[in-house]
This record gives structure tokens, C-alpha cells and sequence, in this order.
């Protein structure tokens, strides 16, 4: 079964982001990232788009499946 995973991570830390700032930015409690940035959470089709505008990417490169 496929696994979603994300770079989420990766991105914040590029732009020195803290957690609860890209919560503020895209209007989910800190909660929400995290358990996104553990694979506990899969995001919906508007908050992924929302968080690839904030770093200026795609769904895609945020977001992918692994075997």
C-alpha cells in the first residue's frame, strides 16, 4: 500500500520557517503541521494547494506517494 509523504520539513527549513508560522499562513493550528510533517495526517486537496503557494511550488514536489 502507498504511504504519503511530504517535504514539508525540508521547505520550512529552507526559509527558516517555524511550524506555527505555516500554520498561521495557511490557517491550521500548529497540530496540523505536525502531525503532516509525521505522515499522521494526509492533507486535503485546498490546504495542500495552500501550502505549495506559501513555498512557491507545486502539490507534487511537496507531496508524494512511496511504495
Amino acid at each position: 500500500m502507498s504511504e504519503l509523504k511530504t517535504k514539508l520539513k525540508e521547505y520550512r527549513a529552507k526559509q527558516d520557517m517555524k511550524q506555527g508560522e505555516l500554520a498561521e499562513l495557511v490557517g491550521v493550528r500548529r497540530e496540523t503541521i505536525i502531525r503532516l510533517e509525521k505522515g499522521l495526517y494526509n492533507p486535503s486537496l485546498k490546504l495542500a494547494m495552500d501550502i505549495a503557494k506559501v513555498f512557491g511550488t507545486t502539490v507534487e514536489e511537496l507531496f508524494f506517494f512511496e511504495e
